[in-house]
């Protein structure tokens, strides 16, 4: 049954597939119309040498705090001030080096007139996203960045459903221009984001592996008896195999023991059996891409050595340990 069809008999997804639709024309007209504007409030905003104030009332004030909450987990202080809390001293809080950024669609909001006044007062750079440019708050702005004429997504055109995912989505557009402008990486990303998920996935290799007498290392003329023992021992179900210039040559796995498995296995070398070149990984990595290593084709892997720019091993890391921290 096609997505039409079921919505011909389905009147709620009717609804919100065209709740969709309408806003998703909105975003269209939006990209379309942006031009030099937009890389001008990205300049003014990134000018800023203390944060961005983002400002609103009603929904585009819950629209306003999450661009803000944006920005700042991405390189760009921000923070939000409500507008009528600002007209009874929270304008305390909007200092010189401040920029401010303020979101009505209307854009005649009463509320905002403070925080206007105020802005232009001390010359604080000033950004408006509105929909009319003829209003007073985009008559005031440094930039004025124009929505488009779009249907707002309810049956009776009134309530703010297009109008502040089109806000949502130019607060997106602007934070990761700004973003881009500073060359914010994963490590700086990770910085904003120590807990949850997120935050395990960027972890270093380095702040997860083992090191010094936990390696499990031998060299290739070491017998497999004696490998074994150490093996055992490390309880990292494999054993790591250095030349003699202390890069690492190879790897023996459970894999390769059952495959050399027979009457004389004790009595070889570890090189007889040894897998060579075997995946290895920095310990500058990030913890993600070690376990996209682990899982990589043909054949997954439950440990993988850590190893300097020299080839030489500096560590090693289980799955279990991505486990613990939250990586898998």
């Amino acid at each position: 049954m096609t997505a039409l069809s079921t919505a011909a008999l389905d009147p709620d997804l009717a609804v919100a597939q065209t709740v969709l639709g309408t806003e998703a024309a909105g975003l269209r007209a939006l990209a379309a119309g942006l031009d030099g504007r937009f890389g001008h409030a990205v300049s003014l905003l990134a000018s800023a040498g203390g944060r961005v104030v983002v400002s609103g009332m009603g929904k585009s004030g819950h629209v306003a705090r999450k661009i803000a909450a944006t920005l700042a987990s991405t390189g760009t202080p921000a923070l939000f001030v409500h507008p009528a809390e600002a007209s009874h001293g929270d304008l305390g809080m909007v200092v010189a080096g401040d920029a401010v950024l303020a979101l009505s669609n209307s854009g005649e909001t009463a509320e905002l007139a403070d925080l206007v006044s105020h802005a232009r007062r001390f010359g604080l750079p000033f950004v408006c996203i509105t929909a009319r440019a003829a209003s007073a708050l985009a008559q005031a702005a440094d930039v004025a960045l124009i929505l488009p004429a779009a249907p707002e997504a309810c049956p009776m055109g009134l309530a703010p459903t297009t109008s502040t995912t089109m806000q949502l989505a130019l607060g997106d557009a602007l934070a990761v221009a700004l973003l881009t402008r500073r060359g914010f990486t994963a490590a700086d990303f990770r910085q904003f984001h120590p807990g949850g998920k997120l935050g395990a996935r960027l972890k270093r290799v380095r702040e997860l592996m083992h090191t010094n007498d936990a390696l499990p290392l031998a060299t290739p003329d070491t017998p497999m008896h004696q490998a074994l023992l150490m093996m055992t021992e490390k309880r990292f179900g494999c054993l790591g195999v250095t030349d003699a210039s202390g890069k690492l040559c190879g790897i023996v796995t459970d894999g390769d023991l059952r495959r050399a498995m027979g009457p004389g296995l004790l009595d070889r070398m570890v090189a007889d059996i040894m897998t060579a070149s075997p995946r290895t990984i920095g310990p500058e990595a990030l913890a993600a891409e070690a376990l996209h290593r682990m899982n990589a084709d043909p054949h997954p892997i439950t440990a993988l050595f850590v190893v300097d720019g020299a080839g030489r091993p500096a560590g090693i890391l289980h799955i279990h340990d991505l486990l613990r921290a939250g990586v898998a």
